[in-house]
Parts: C-alpha cells; structure tokens; sequence
C-alpha cells in the first residue's frame, strides 16, 4: 500500500470520528437552581432545557417496606397510657431522598454524542449545605 492511500486513509477515518462527535464527558459548576443551568469551559452556560438529571443530583421519592419494633419510649404526662412502650412499625412507606444540586457544586456531565444535550452524573464532591439531624 502507497503511503499516500495510507495516509487519506488515516485522514479519512480520523474526519469520520470527528464528524461523529462522540460522547464525552465535561466537568460544570451549578449557576442557578430554578431554573437550573450549568456553566462549562469556564464561558458556556448550559440551560435546563438540555440538561437530563439523574438521582445522584435531584430529589426523588422511593417506596420502601418496612418491619420493625420501635424503641421503647415514654410520654411526659405520667399516666399509664403513656408508660414507656414500643410498637410495630411495617408496610410500603415512601422515602425523599434530598439529592438537589446547590449553586457552586461541581458536577459531572456526559455530553449526547453529536448533540447538544447533557446527562447530569454526579457530584465531584460531596453534598454541600447539608441541612439534616445528624447525631
């Protein structure tokens, strides 16, 4: 083979995977939350419309089934029907999981091969602001 096929040919393909402009995945910092928009490469600001989230980066509602005793607990007025007790506690309950992106969180997007459309991964770090009870 001469090396000049060769050579078209390597143009060749490598313009083939260019034009083909496969997946990749971008680093973005959160702007705003309502409506949400992402900035990339330091000056593109990628709005909500061509943004899919996934759980990792927004609340959601799950069932989950549920069969326990409580802990044994009293109440404070002093009457037997208080005394200290425990119960059962079962069935299909529904669960919020808080996962929503704050503003300055980093995230992880997969960007649509040969589109303009952006999946949402993941945090870089971890949650920012958490407001729940721990301890």
């Amino acid at each position: 083979m001469s090396t000049q096929l060769l050579q078209t040919m390597q143009q060749l393909i490598q313009q083939s995977i260019t034009a083909g402009n496969l997946a990749d995945y971008v680093i973005g910092i959160v702007e705003t939350l309502s409506p949400i928009s992402i900035r990339i490469e330091q000056k593109d600001i990628i709005t909500e419309e061509f943004l899919m989230l996934t759980d990792s980066v927004r609340d959601y509602d799950v069932d989950i089934e549920v069969l326990h005793t409580t802990e044994n607990a009293a109440g404070g007025s002093g009457d037997a029907q208080y005394e200290s007790h425990n119960h059962g506690y079962k069935g299909r309950k529904k669960v919020r999981f808080y996962n929503g992106l704050k503003v300055g969180e980093s995230v992880i997007m997969l960007r649509q091969a040969g589109g303009q459309e952006f999946c949402v991964l993941s945090r870089v770090f971890n949650h920012t602001g958490l407001t729940g009870q721990w301890g």
